[in-house]
């Protein structure tokens, strides 16, 4: 585990659960966070199966036709929050919510507010989108998640929960990843006049 200070600690210092995931990626910081701020991450379809398959284990009904779009408007549209920004280094996007729930409802939390929001039978998620350009174009990217919940009948059934979807969840970062990765540098091959 990564010991370096993370940018979710001013809104959730103690999670119950955190995943990191970096790539290295031979693009400008602030292209990298164009392309995975706009990546449709349902265009791969083994993420657009996991988000199917959660839907009929947990019989949650079918959804509205999504349109394609960014990951950042989906989020939005879904009902996270905008928590900080650092335009082309950092995102991050928070909300509260009942995630074992079939249809599962994302509120958006004040970012002054997120820290000590403690409503009972609640989990507050936040997640980023990093960059940091470590060299002439290339950069580490990295996608961080901590969730923590309100109580402990909370954390009794978010864990429960946690126990089986994280391996979507988890798959749905390691395909992700190397997506934008070859997203990115084939718009700054492209931006540079290769091919």
């Amino acid at each position: 585990m990564n010991s370096r200070p993370s940018s979710l600690d001013r809104f959730i210092p103690h999670p119950d659960v955190r995943e990191r995931f970096e790539i290295l990626i031979r693009a400008p910081a602030g292209l990298v966070m164009d392309v995975a701020s706009n990546f449709d991450m349902q265009s791969l379809p083994l993420v657009k199966a996991i988000f199917w398959l959660r839907e009929k284990v947990l019989r949650s009904g079918r959804h509205a036709q999504r349109r394609p779009q960014g990951i950042l408007d989906e989020m939005q549209a879904l009902g996270w929050g905008l928590l900080a920004e650092q335009r082309g280094r950092l995102v991050i996007c928070g909300a509260r919510c009942q995630p074992w729930l079939a249809n599962v409802t994302f509120s958006a939390l004040n970012a002054d507010d997120f820290r000590a929001y403690a409503e009972p039978g609640q989990v507050k998620i936040a997640w980023t989108l990093e960059t940091d350009e470590i060299g002439p174009a290339l950069t580490r990217f990295a996608q961080e998640t901590r969730a923590v919940a309100t109580d402990e009948a909370a954390r009794t059934r978010f864990l429960r929960y946690w126990r089986w979807a994280r391996f979507g969840i988890i798959s749905i970062r390691l395909l992700l990843l190397p997506a934008i990765r070859r997203a990115a540098e084939r718009r700054w091959a492209l931006e540079q006049g290769g091919t």
